[in-house]
């Protein structure tokens, strides 16, 4: 797929074609040899039958009554080429000038594959792009203004769109000076780069009373209101018009037609009036449709079941540890991929310079970023060769250096999702601060990014959590559970379990059978609940399966924690009663901590890294990142005082706590859930005496009775 906008051309259309030689009949007819080159890879008339080909003569030569038939097409996909032999016939005085004057060299016309699987079929396709423009303001399909106007009439005739042009009163004549223009526009044509039609403007003249009515051996030039077409290819259907009447074989729309795609070429011999075009469509390749992602259907439905989702990743060309990056735009698409869809590169570490040598640094960082698979489709959509709004696949998070195009104005709008396997090359499922960073300023600039996790086999979205600068990634269906959720959180040692889940768990049953009771901001019965603990094994693993089991979101920030040499850290493994979850590289490790943004912690037994969770919380409430809200610790008060009391006195009898001796009023030791549901009870009712103006408890804490 990502072949084809390395070129300009769409895959339905061809180049102009060269005249190679050229052999005349009479004055009337020639036959002519029409060489074709660098056509798209991807030009369609590669792939199907010769009788779906047709040659589409200049409208500048058809304008002035030229017609040309392809008779033989000889097409070489090896080197993207043509040799097409081409009847041309002069109707009208004008033409039969010209057709002396045509030389080797002059560009006459282009291939046009009418491809039957691109055919619209439904007017609906094309009417809701009434009213829709492109970057640069355009139309993307009317007539005669943006919201499509009147005077265009969509019906479906014999299974196909069909648009029936109306015409306007009158027809475009030839002054007598055009006849010493066309030497001049016959060398023109030589040169591609000319554009010709522009020119015939100068010499024609509306015969706004001139019935429409076609001449034998004369060329009919007829007007319709301007037409935009942005989205999809026009062909006038030759069957349609009334009998006696043809249109010349300049009969395809591009889509780059806007305001000017409303004159037409018809002859034969009718003697009745001419009343409306009637053209049939063909789509574009699917990333240049200017589609919506709100208008398929299919693409969503399909982002919604992680297994075309995984299935997509296992396309994606080997080996495991290359980048790889794919755009998808469609449902169809998605389900049907093949590795030669993604664009897969080997990665090689480089040290940047730095800022001491910046010039050298911002050559490397614009060479690394070239690099990236993405890098290409980003480029397509912001030079506008992609114009379909679609996702990316990822076989990694993007990295850091891409947040520049990412966040940019086109690819913004363009870009409705991003999907990826797997956080990071070199560290695996952890992220760094400039990943989350990225994370972070995607969600604000609207761009969702989304982890195919396959430790869950789900579809995770990065979400922000509301006022903080941290988020998670979240299954689908519990974003809104996290965005309004109140947090507890589990710190605990991961070396154990203990004998707390049964506690716990009755708590927690407590805690959600009370909501109904207050209408407190943190807590009432429309606010749910979720989880958090550090995702690893021991009293982590205990409050996520008591999370798990009572339905209540069941959330992990994860560290790094994997063996090291030198390190004396244990292995903690992710519990699998983790749903949400957020991961960390080891050097992060506090800023980790920092990112839990608990409304009520609980502690149960730990070691290190809980004397250290326990100082935080500590800190927050004495500093006031966070509201007085109360800590309860689980377990015997002799085994708190232990660890708590000692250092509390210490600071209580230094003074070096002077002021700060009211924050042991928030944290309460307890045995049994009935004490812990009796604390949150009185917090929520405010009958609670905690904060500054509490009492200060020398032990460091409240024991409960």
């Amino acid at each position: 797929m990502h072949r084809a906008f390395f070129t300009r051309h769409y895959d339905l259309i061809s180049p102009d074609g060269m005249i190679e030689e050229i052999s005349r009949l009479d004055e009337s007819t020639a036959e002519a040899i029409v060489t074709i080159e660098n056509i798209s890879p991807s030009f369609m008339g590669y792939q199907i039958p010769q009788q779906f080909i047709m040659f589409n003569i200049k409208s500048t030569l058809a304008q002035l009554g030229l017609e040309g038939q392809g008779l033989d097409y000889q097409l070489e996909p090896k080197t993207f080429s043509a040799r097409v032999k081409v009847r041309l016939r002069a109707i009208g005085p004008l033409a039969v000038q010209l057709l002396q004057l045509l030389e080797s060299g002059a560009y006459i016309g282009k291939l046009f594959a009418a491809d039957e699987r691109r055919r619209v079929r439904d007017p609906d396709y094309l009417t809701r792009m009434f009213g829709r423009a492109d970057r640069e303001g355009r139309p993307l399909l009317s007539l005669g203004g943006l919201q499509g106007g009147s005077d265009l009439v969509l019906e479906k005739v014999e299974g196909r769109a069909i648009a029936y042009l109306s015409l306007l009163n009158g027809c475009l004549t030839y002054d007598p000076a055009i006849k010493g223009f066309i030497p001049s526009l016959a060398n023109a044509l030589k040169s591609p780069a000319i554009y010709t039609r522009e020119w015939l403007k100068i010499h024609q003249r509306w015969q706004e009373d001139t019935a429409r009515v076609v001449s034998e051996n004369d060329i009919l030039l007829v007007k319709t209101l301007p037409l935009h077409i942005r989205t999809v290819f026009g062909r006038v259907v030759q069957e349609l018009l009334p009998e006696g009447i043809q249109h010349t074989s300049a009969s395809v729309l591009q889509p780059d037609t806007y305001a000017s795609g409303d004159v037409y070429e018809v002859f034969g011999s009718s003697e009745k009036q001419i009343n409306d075009i009637p053209l049939e469509f063909y789509t574009l390749e699917p990333y240049r449709e200017y589609v919506f992602f709100a208008d398929r259907d299919q693409l969503q439905e399909s982002l919604e079941d992680p297994e075309i989702l995984f299935k997509a990743f296992d396309i994606a060309p080997a080996p495991r540890h290359h980048l790889c990056a794919t755009y998808i735009v469609k449902g169809e698409q998605l389900k049907n991929l093949s590795p030669l869809d993604w664009v897969s590169t080997n990665p090689r570490y480089n040290d940047f310079p730095g800022l001491i040598h910046p010039g050298r640094q911002a050559l490397m960082v614009e060479r690394y970023i070239s690099e990236q698979p993405s890098y290409p489709f980003l480029k397509a959509i912001e030079e506008g060769t992609i114009t379909s709004q679609g996702i990316l696949l990822l076989r990694h998070c993007p990295s850091p250096l891409m947040k520049r195009m990412l966040l940019g104005d086109q690819i913004q709008r363009c870009l409705k999702g991003i999907y990826f396997e797997f956080p990071s090359l070199s560290f695996g499922d952890y992220f760094s601060h400039e990943d989350r960073s990225l994370l972070h300023d995607l969600a604000k600039f609207a761009v969702p990014i989304y982890w195919c996790d396959r430790a869950s086999r789900k579809i995770l979205q990065y979400v922000p959590k509301p006022d903080k600068d941290s988020g998670m990634f979240v299954p689908l269906d519990q974003v809104e559970t996290f965005i309004r959720a109140t947090s507890f959180g589990i710190y605990g040692s991961n070396l154990m379990e203990g004998e707390f889940e049964y506690e716990l768990a009755e708590l927690l049953k407590g805690v959600l059978a009370m909501r109904s009771e207050f209408d407190h901001p943190l807590f009432h019965k429309d606010i749910p609940l979720a989880l958090i603990t550090g995702g690893g094994p021991g009293a982590m693993e205990v409050g996520n399966r008591v999370a798990k089991n009572l339905g209540i979101l069941s959330c992990a920030n994860i560290v790094d924690f994997r063996a090291k040499p030198d390190s004396i850290v244990n292995e903690q493994k992710q519990n699998p009663y983790v749903d949400a979850k957020m991961t960390f590289r080891l050097d992060r490790l506090v800023e980790r901590q920092a990112e839990f943004n608990l409304d009520f912690p609980i502690f149960l037994e730990g070691g290190i890294g809980t004397d250290f969770e326990y100082a935080l919380e500590e800190l927050r409430r004495k500093v006031g990142s966070v509201q007085p809200t109360p800590v309860l610790l689980l377990g015997s008060r002799e085994y708190w005082q232990s660890k708590i009391s000692s250092r509390f006195q210490v600071n209580l009898k230094t003074g070096t706590i002077r002021g700060s001796e009211w924050v042991s009023n928030c944290f309460y030791c307890i045995q049994k859930a009935s004490q812990g549901i009796n604390v949150y009870r009185r917090f929520f009712s405010e009958t609670l005496p905690i904060g500054k103006n509490g009492p200060i408890f020398e032990d460091g804490f409240v024991a409960t009775e």
